[in-house]
């Protein structure tokens, strides 16, 4: 009897690993699984690059990053947004751009994001990461260009983490983008 317990709590723990990793270690590219596991690093190099932009910018990127977050648990996200991408460091220190159109809708799935207007949009799913994060894949395309399925590429590929502030308010920050920043951040709202 103690012989099958310990046969079964050994493969008990041999499973939770696979368990805990989810279908986004299934999905994530290689490129991508690296950026995430850089994310706190690149995210901090491209704050501090930040912090040297335009003080009316920097103190709007302060008050974004200053708020609490809250859980994703019980919450809809499905709907119309306004988001605006804050790219931070790389090319130039720090850049707002205006709002724009999102659009958030659930496939059965989970939730899928698109960014409807602007130049630069996404097209991706979010993943379960915890009570209060969410993982991002997408692909990023231009103008009305069709949005390219994930893993199509490291210029298109796109992997962020999603953290929530209310329930008008969150935000995807993409570490090391291929083009431009060190931190692209997609702040939405509505």
């Amino acid at each position: 009897m103690i012989a099958r317990l310990l046969i079964a709590a050994g493969v008990f723990c041999f499973a939770l690993p696979a368990l805990a990793e989810g279908e986004v270690q299934k999905l994530i590219t290689p490129a991508d699984k690296v950026r995430l596991d850089k994310y706190d690093e690149t995210r901090k190099a491209a704050l501090d690059e930040a912090r040297a932009g335009e003080a009316a910018e920097v103190k709007q990127l302060d008050a974004l990053l200053a708020k609490p977050l809250v859980a994703f648990s019980g919450k809809d996200l499905t709907g119309n947004w306004q988001c605006r991408t804050i790219k931070a460091g790389g090319l130039s220190p720090l850049v707002i751009y205006g709002w724009f159109k999102c659009k958030v809708s659930d496939d059965g799935s989970g939730w899928i994001l698109e960014k409807l207007t602007g130049s630069q949009r996404t097209k991706g799913r979010f993943f379960d990461d915890g009570e209060k994060r969410a993982i991002y894949l997408g692909s990023i395309f231009v103008n009305n260009d069709p949005a390219k399925p994930y893993g199509s590429g490291p210029q298109s590929d796109q992997v962020g983490c999603a953290f929530r502030n209310s329930a008008n308010e969150w935000r995807i920050e993409f570490p090391a983008p291929y083009h431009e920043s060190k931190l692209d951040i997609l702040e939405l709202r509505r």
